[in-house]
């Protein structure tokens, strides 16, 4: 049930009632399932990729060759990101949040499912790897897009002083899917052979995708349009090109916000997108099935460090919560590798389970903080593209550039050197972005600056043109 609340005239769902449960029950399993064909595809990439689809470029050019270019098709796909989001944020924002969290899971389902039924190298030839990065691009697209929605769709829902909290729920999805991913992924390895593994094995993960995508579907149909979509639709000035705003008033937040991800992005896939997965299993030789369940274990922990600090920045604030977290990263990066170099698999448990809680730190608030940084009517546009800005910069290519320093130098030391810049440039950027925790969300915009100058070239517009003078008043929008 809805309630009015008296500070921002707008409808907030009471956290207790059922309708809020659902809301974020639904952000959760969505993501998490959305991330869960990512995750695989991630992990694939380094356990299985390089025999099945790009053999003839290992006995080319070498085993690394092949690895990096299996890692090149994990980031190749982060190019489509902001595609999907620029598509996704744009009916998202004139049609409604919750229509865009459906339609870019079923084509995440279908991308992933499809991967798990083609053919391999040796049966279809280079259609193989062709049909295997169209398909990647299409996970790209669809996690571009979804990301916004779900975001949105929990922290548009939540009472002003649980924004974090309950921006948290889409945030854990994603280690949730990646726990997912990497636990059947260990299943699958413990109960078949090498051969079975190879031979179809690695297909189950993703051909379960359908199912999975199914409950997502029936859990995500049910829940209510958030209420801030839904004070936009009376608003009788409407947007009409939502991205083209959003650039013109709110490039310095996308330019900021995506360097501040960058900053978690870059750390995050060393462990989800799978070198620390190759590295310890092809060069340190310890058992897939070992570090496939450390890399569980270390989702698990991200789960429990994410969920802590999107509370945690309702608060200190979203802005401090990401400066702890960045100094926490740059303080353990090197101990880190240091200890997985042990190849003792407690030692690399802690390791891992350690840099979460740094990972967690500067993802956990990131719901809360991308949504306060836009205006309602041009949020998911904007919100969306920086996420997918933010990947493409930090996380695209950040195994595959690590895997390339390895083979360079021989040493992880220049791996750290790499995520450490990061690190400062994600601290920095947080640090000059202006923080709004707490910050309005309703239908008025939420950058007062980006606001000031939008009001005024509408209404000199509506003056040139005759048209009625443009107000941001409560109910109006822009």
């Amino acid at each position: 049930m809805a309630t009015q609340t008296p500070t921002e005239n707008r409808l907030v769902l009471d956290q207790t009632k059922k309708e809020d449960r659902r809301v974020a029950l639904a952000t959760l399993v969505g993501t998490a399932i959305e991330w869960y064909d990512y995750f695989i595809y991630a992990s694939a990439a380094a356990l299985v990729l390089v025999p099945l689809f790009f053999e003839p470029f290992k006995e080319t050019y070498g085993a690394v060759a092949g690895q990096i270019l299996a890692f090149a098709t994990v980031g190749v796909s982060f190019f489509f990101r902001p595609l999907g989001a620029m598509v996704a944020g744009h009916l998202g924002d004139k049609l409604g949040r919750k229509i865009m969290l459906v339609v870019t899971l079923i084509l995440m389902g279908a991308a992933t499912t499809l991967i798990g039924l083609l053919p391999t190298y040796a049966s279809a030839g280079m259609l193989a790897p062709v049909l295997l990065v169209a398909l990647r691009i299409l996970q790209g697209f669809s996690a571009g897009g979804e990301w916004g929605g779900a975001a949105l769709m929990a922290v548009e829902h939540a009472p002003t002083e649980k924004r974090g909290l309950f921006g948290g729920f889409p945030q854990i999805g994603v280690p949730v899917g990646m726990l997912m991913a990497t636990a059947v992924l260990g299943i699958m390895s413990a109960v078949t052979t090498e051969e079975q593994f190879l031979a179809w094995g690695w297909r189950v993960p993703f051909i379960l995708s359908l199912g999975l995508v199914v409950v997502g579907i029936w859990i995500r149909k049910g829940v209510q349009e958030s209420p801030v979509f839904q004070e936009i639709k009376k608003s009788e000035e409407k947007v009409h090109l939502p991205l083209v705003q959003m650039f013109k008033y709110s490039g310095k937040q996308v330019a900021l916000g995506a360097l501040t991800f960058a900053g978690n992005s870059a750390m995050g896939y060393m462990i989800t997108g799978g070198y620390i997965l190759a590295y310890t299993t092809q060069h340190l030789e310890v058992p897939r099935t070992t570090m496939l369940n450390l890399v569980t274990l270390a989702a698990a922990a991200w789960v429990v460090t994410t969920l802590f600090a999107a509370k945690l920045s309702d608060k200190i604030t979203r802005q401090r919560t990401f400066q702890i977290g960045f100094v926490l990263q740059l303080i353990w990066l090197l101990p880190m590798f240091l200890l997985i170099d042990t190849a003792r698999p407690w030692i690399i448990a802690l390791s891992m389970v350690t840099a979460t809680l740094g990972l967690g730190m500067t993802y956990g608030p990131t719901s809360a903080m991308f949504a306060e940084m836009f205006p309602a009517k041009v949020r998911y546009s904007g919100a969306g593209i920086t996420y997918a800005f933010g990947s493409i910069i930090g996380g695209a290519f950040a195994p595959m550039i690590a895997a390339a320093l390895f083979a360079k130098f021989g040493t992880n030391v220049a791996v750290v050197g790499y995520l450490m810049t990061f690190s400062l440039i994600g601290l920095i950027a947080v640090s000059v972005l202006k923080d709004r925790t707490g910050g309005a969300l309703d239908a008025s915009a939420t950058d007062i600056e980006g606001q000031a100058q939008l009001e005024a070239a509408l209404a000199k517009g509506a003056e040139d043109m005759g048209a009625r003078s443009v107000t941001f008043d409560q109910d109006s929008g822009y």
